[in-house]
């Protein structure tokens, strides 16, 4: 019985924690929209899950970050997700390079938002029911 409820808070868990990386993703591409160049990044979040719950591996295993230069301060991420970014083809490209379409970022952000919103709370309410039954039969 308790393997059943630690897989069930394992998957809501691991999804909170892709969705809050999508987030921080989508918020960089906002956040980037005017930079010559940019390209704009995302993750396919169903393909990411499926693999996180295939490896059985637990959140804040650490994502892996690149020095653009020698002269840059080496970094440790905390509680990141080692993840495959993809580039998000763009619909136009700018004269600039950017591939930042404010439209399709907004769009993107908000639909992870309401979605992780919608996740927490289908697991609060699992919490209150599990925790209305152990009070009940105590």
């Amino acid at each position: 019985m308790l393997d059943k409820l630690d897989a069930a808070f394992h998957f809501r868990q691991e999804a909170l924690a892709l969705r809050n990386q999508r987030q921080e993703i989508l918020s960089a591409n906002i956040a980037n929209a005017d930079t010559p160049g940019y390209q704009a990044r995302d993750i396919d979040f169903a393909a990411q899950l499926k693999q996180v719950m295939a490896e059985g591996r637990v959140t804040g295993n650490g994502m892996k970050l690149r020095l653009a230069s020698d002269r840059h301060i080496p970094a440790q991420s905390q509680n990141r997700l080692e993840m495959d970014l993809l580039y998000r083809v763009p619909y136009q490209t700018a004269m600039d390079g950017n591939t930042v379409d404010m439209d399709v970022e907004r769009s993107h952000f908000a639909d992870n938002s309401l979605k992780y919103q919608a996740e927490l709370t289908m697991t609060n309410s699992q919490l209150k029911s599990m925790m209305s039954v152990l009070q009940s039969q105590g």
